[in-house]
């Protein structure tokens, strides 16, 4: 429990409402998964504007859609916690309650519970359970795997690229050049001041390409045929 609020609640204001609020709180990091791809932009929120159903964060470390078709409510969690800094978050939930991403204030509680103190409690949540480690090996990263073998190529040219990430009720973009790709842990990396990508081994079976006028995009697929909604796009020198 903070001094006024508890650990987990949810919002009763809008959508658009829980994204202007994270203006107010220094870096956040906007985390999107699914199909083996975390896709995170990081820094602070510049403006947060409402556009043809979707609200538009926009500015130096962030380019994101979140369509109001889809999301439609908000949860302030508390729990977060790295080493012993908190890492409090907004989730972005469905209508079925389930959280689509968050967007996570790196720089602790005390700006988070400023950003949000005129935000109305939608009332007091149960604490969510933390899933138990799988316990499962994982998979061996090589530079051959097809999920790394354009983002070495991207790195190797030093031009700039585009890697989008679209997910159920949001589209999140980063442009820049690759400065490097760590493997670690069973994942493909790219850690880098605004934007980190974390890209499962094998979870990439191969991209379909098309090129026009100079430009590439690469969409990825896994083993199933079935798009992860990994985007990557650049000119053909880098891809």
């Amino acid at each position: 429990m903070t001094a006024t609020r508890p650990i987990r609640e949810r919002l009763a204001c809008s959508v658009l409402e829980a994204a202007q609020a994270t203006r107010a709180m220094g870096r956040v990091m906007l985390s999107a998964a699914a199909n083996g791809a975390t896709h995170e932009r990081i820094g602070p929120v510049g403006e947060v504007l409402l556009e043809d159903g979707h609200v538009r964060l926009a500015g130096d470390a962030h380019d994101a859609r979140i369509d109001l078709a889809v999301v439609t409510g908000v949860v302030a969690d508390r729990s977060g916690r790295m080493k012993d800094r908190v890492l409090p978050r907004i989730e972005f939930q469905n209508a079925a309650g389930e959280t689509l991403f968050s967007m996570i204030a790196l720089d602790g509680l005390e700006p988070f519970d400023t950003a949000v103190s005129d935000l109305p409690t939608g009332g007091t949540l149960p604490e969510k359970e933390r899933p138990a480690p799988s316990g499962d090996r994982p998979a061996e990263v090589t530079e051959t795997d097809p999920g790394a073998v354009p983002l070495h190529a991207a790195r190797a040219s030093g031009e700039t690229i585009g890697v989008v990430f679209s997910a159920p009720g949001l589209v999140q973009r980063w442009t820049g050049t690759v400065a490097d790709i760590k493997p670690a842990m069973g994942f493909i990396n790219i850690i880098q001041p605004d934007f980190h990508l974390h890209l499962k081994a094998e979870a990439v079976s191969r991209w379909a390409r098309a090129e026009a006028a100079g430009a590439v995009r690469l969409e990825a697929f896994d083993a199933g045929g079935l798009p992860l909604g990994l985007t990557l796009t650049g000119p053909a020198a880098a891809l």
